[in-house]
């Protein structure tokens, strides 16, 4: 069983965006960054990294809508381009007029999508294992969902036997033995609201027509300094799709950890966050302010986001 590192002390937080409210953690100071959870995940699956981040960053980690804390909205468009707007609605919100961006699986693909809409919010990308257009290897689960029996195993999945579950989510972090028990039952809690199930199934229902979307938009992101991250035991998102992925981004480096399975960051943190803030030091962009600015009403927008804003403190 893997054991999870001291708990950081962060403030948590809501902001209200695009008629939802989006729950957030942050620690730190300094040039923001953002940090964005993979499909089934939420703000807490960077626990064991928000802290090591926080001592060179204004971090803050967010729920996706119909994720984690978040508000659960019936009816979202679930595609990678809606996706990235609500993004970068949070983002005004939280007054953040760029940041670095780290994203994982399928927050991964949303990050990419981001940095090709709005390539002057984001300074720099940190993808672990991002679901991309050069990957096969989840397409024949991907199918298997879209179908009536999957949708059903889909709904039965979060009431099965934890023994299966664990099974089933061991895939994911490249071993049952790798599989903390507090993970599994904040996954499980999520998929066990309904709404959280049909965006989840709904994402899986347009994957290929947003693949080819994806594919397409990557040219935009070419020279943006990218940090790939992927584990040689990742069974979700190929690494052969990795070397492909790379050669793509050309401003992009690519670091393979042993062992390890999808979620890089959970299973190694403290080799994760070494690998991260090396290549940010590396990487330090010395850059002026950027000069865009708000658009007709954004301010507006940003003063009831922060009007908005619940902090309450945690730490343990």
């Amino acid at each position: 069983m893997l054991q999870e590192s001291q708990q950081p002390r962060y403030d948590e937080g809501f902001v209200d965006v695009v008629g939802a409210r989006v729950y957030y953690l942050h620690a730190g100071s300094g040039r923001p960054m953002l940090l964005i959870h993979g499909l089934i995940g939420s703000s807490a699956n960077w626990r064991n990294n928000i802290d090591a981040l926080a001592r060179h960053a204004s971090v803050y980690a967010i729920d996706l809508v119909n994720m984690g804390k978040s508000q659960r909205v019936g009816g979202l468009d679930a595609g990678l381009r809606a996706t990235a707007k609500r993004i970068v609605a949070i983002m005004d919100a939280l007054n953040l007029a760029e940041a670095d961006i780290v994203a994982h699986s399928h927050g991964g693909a949303v990050a990419l999508m981001l940095a090709a809409m709005y390539p002057r919010r984001v300074r720099r990308l940190i993808l672990f294992a991002p679901a991309n257009p050069y990957c096969r290897s989840c397409d024949p689960v991907v199918r298997t969902y879209c179908t009536p029996l999957g949708e059903f195993l889909a709904w039965m999945l979060p009431y099965l036997p934890t023994q299966i579950q664990r099974v089933a989510l061991g895939e994911v972090y490249g071993g049952v033995d790798r599989v903390v028990d507090r993970c599994l039952q904040e996954i499980v809690n999520g998929l066990r609201s309904p709404i959280t199930m049909r965006h989840v199934l709904c994402i899986m229902r347009c994957w290929f027509s947003e693949r080819a979307k994806l594919k397409t938009a990557l040219r935009r992101v070419r020279r943006i300094p990218t940090l790939l991250v992927w584990g040689d035991r990742d069974c979700t998102v190929s690494l052969s799709s990795a070397a492909k992925l790379k050669r793509k981004l050309r401003g992009s480096e690519l670091v393979v950890l042993p062992g390890a399975g999808h979620a890089v960051f959970e299973e190694s943190p403290e080799e994760s966050n070494r690998i991260m803030l090396e290549w940010l030091d590396r990487h330090s962009m010395a850059t002026p302010p950027l000069r865009d600015q708000p658009r007709a009403g954004a301010v507006g927008r940003k003063s009831r986001g922060r009007a908005a804003i619940r902090h309450l403190s945690h730490g343990t």
